[in-house]
């Protein structure tokens, strides 16, 4: 009779658990999303939504384009544990304010990309992402500057 209780106890409690476990997001490389061939520069980002959220957080700013067209752009930071550690708070980025955004383009073209440096309009540099152990490259091309990793 015991055996059978602690049986079917220990079913119910499995089944339980399999229920109310809810989905973990995947965590990926940077390889798995983000192309380093397609380097990004925003000089003069407008931001317009921060989401300090895990496992990335998300930094949406706005982009005048040549033709005068404004384009939204998602920029994938690190987790809000790894921002705190680097300076950046709920503080620091305001909807509105100016930055510079130095990071790699999604793989499937779409307005997404990973960030891995910001700059503040006060001068001040941050470190956004990953870089080598991720597969991310150690720093962002610009044209015409010979980057060495």
């Amino acid at each position: 009779m015991r055996a059978n209780f602690a049986v079917g106890t220990g079913i119910i409690a499995g089944i339980t658990l399999l229920v109310l476990t809810t989905p973990a997001r995947a965590h990926h490389a940077f390889a798995a999303e983000f192309d380093d061939k397609k380097p990004i520069h925003f000089a003069d980002a407008t931001v317009t939504r921060v989401e300090l959220i895990n496992p990335h957080s998300w930094i949406h700013v706005d982009v005048k384009q040549p033709d005068g067209t404004v384009e939204n752009w998602a920029i994938e930071a690190g987790s809000p544990n790894i921002l705190l550690r680097r300076g950046i708070t709920r503080e620091t980025l305001k909807t509105g304010q100016k930055i510079v955004v130095d990071g790699y383009q999604a793989k499937d073209g779409t307005r997404r990309a990973n960030g891995r440096d910001l700059t503040l309009p006060n001068g001040q540099k941050l470190f956004l992402g990953s870089s080598g152990d991720t597969g991310a490259p150690y720093e962002v091309p610009r044209p015409g500057v010979d980057v060495k990793q």
